[in-house]
């Protein structure tokens, strides 16, 4: 018997999605605050404390909400409950283009890791913690992965990214290298590494950072085609009148600073 909310859902739009949560009577989502789009009127919202879990005591509470403050969320989390009759709606939408990504738990042994700000919202019962990156050398240079945020139960959870989704079935041994803020979700029986580029040539010229993510099968990775802190950083670029496309000292302003992108 699932211990999590049984959800129904439908992801709405391409590019720009939102996702429609179906609850029947009593049924419970929880979100993070601020994603909430629209919802029905019979549906009460309700600041919770904590990451989502339906049983814990008050020191557990607070151990959680810590573990989420730092993976840069909100102490808290919002619940929205059919207080209805019939069925009722609420939509919630990524704050950036991209896209949204069903994820059944019970499929991938009840546990996905993901990178840290990529949840979006979840059935009740989902559990949304913290997951740290085990070796050295990831906890030292693993930059956006080195501090994930993991979702366990066995219900319906959802997380949002950049770009177009690529997904990939990893067999046993086989690897894939991958930029380190292009990792959106990977299940528990990924192995994480941090690999050094290698070379002068490609550490100072090569554009592509120092560190590359190392992922290992067997298991399944979600990757992302434009991680929103390089969305972010040329948009700052440009606004602070930055290298003219197509021309020769933008070119060359690019080998020098790193960004050939």
């Amino acid at each position: 018997m699932s211990n999590s909310h049984v959800i129904d859902y439908r992801i709405i739009g391409e590019e720009m999605q939102c996702i429609e949560i179906e609850l029947d009577p009593q049924e419970t989502v929880i979100a993070e605050a601020g994603s909430m789009m629209m919802m029905s009127s019979a549906i009460k919202m309700e600041t919770i404390f904590g990451d989502g879990r339906a049983q814990q005591g008050f020191f557990g509470k607070l151990i959680s909400a810590g573990k989420r403050v730092l993976t840069g969320e909100s102490l808290f989390m919002t619940a929205y409950t059919n207080l209805g009759e019939g069925k009722q709606h609420v939509h919630f939408a990524a704050p950036y283009p991209g896209k949204i990504i069903p994820l059944d738990l019970t499929l991938f042994g009840n546990k996905v890791i993901c990178q840290k700000d990529a949840f979006l919202c979840a059935a009740k019962g989902v559990a949304v913690g913290i997951e740290f990156q085990k070796r050295l050398g990831t906890g030292l240079f693993g930059g956006e992965g080195f501090i994930m945020q993991k979702l366990e139960g066995d219900g319906w959870a959802f997380v949002h990214s950049c770009g177009t989704i690529i997904e990939r079935e990893l067999q046993p041994g086989e690897i894939l290298r991958v930029d380190t803020g292009c990792i959106v979700a990977f299940t528990q029986t990924i192995d994480y590494d941090i690999q050094f580029v290698g070379g002068i040539k490609n550490t100072l010229f090569g554009g592509e950072g120092v560190f590359f993510a190392q992922l290992s099968g067997p298991g399944k990775v979600w990757i992302q085609s434009l991680p929103f802190s390089r969305l972010a950083g040329r948009v700052l670029m440009y606004s602070r009148g930055g290298k003219e496309e197509g021309s020769l000292l933008g070119g060359l302003g690019g080998l020098l600073d790193g960004d050939n992108r």
